[in-house]
């Protein structure tokens, strides 16, 4: 598959569906649904194609996704910033334990499996997001701060179909 699509349900702006080839799996967005413009913090989930950059897997609780795509073991000091006045904003850092908001050795295993979505990072916009994943839901899929997820089962069956440029095409 080169095409992922997101979309919103009628009755719950921040839930929805994933459309993978001729499957349909529910979803959770942002808090506050999908919207065209989007900036750090406002829990909106983006309203574009989203270019699917590599996956990111926390290799202490599961095992190395079959996918296509770049793949990396979360390290215990892998942390994404969210900071908009550092010069290393909406980026994958380093950073020791405590010390970052977005820690990506959670405990709540939502972050077990984490797609990097392609959201302001060709260039770098400084408050337009950071962040945005598709990741695991919670359960009864609560919103997000912006990103898109799913449960694991729909991880392991739509990750091994997808092409190494594939596209979550969100609104």
């Amino acid at each position: 598959m080169r095409r992922l699509r997101v979309f919103a349900s009628v009755r719950d702006p921040r839930k929805g569906f994933l459309l993978a080839g001729g499957a349909a799996f529910p979803c959770a967005l942002g808090r506050s649904g999908i919207a065209t413009l989007k900036r750090e913090g406002d829990g909106r989930t983006p309203r574009a194609a989203l270019p699917l950059r590599s996956v990111l897997f926390r290799a202490d609780r599961i095992g190395r996704p079959r996918t296509l795509l770049p793949t990396r073991a979360i390290r215990s000091r892998d942390a994404w910033c969210d900071d908009v006045s550092d010069r290393r904003y909406n980026r994958l850092i380093d950073r020791p334990p405590g010390e970052a908001e977005e820690r990506l050795t959670r405990d709540d295993h939502l972050y077990d499996i984490v797609v990097e979505l392609g959201w302001n990072d060709a260039p770098v916009i400084r408050g337009r997001g950071s962040a945005i994943f598709w990741h695991l839901a919670r359960p009864g899929f609560t919103p997000t701060a912006g990103c898109v997820a799913v449960e694991g089962h729909v991880f392991a069956k739509v990750l091994p179909r997808l092409a190494r440029r594939c596209v979550i095409r969100v609104g």
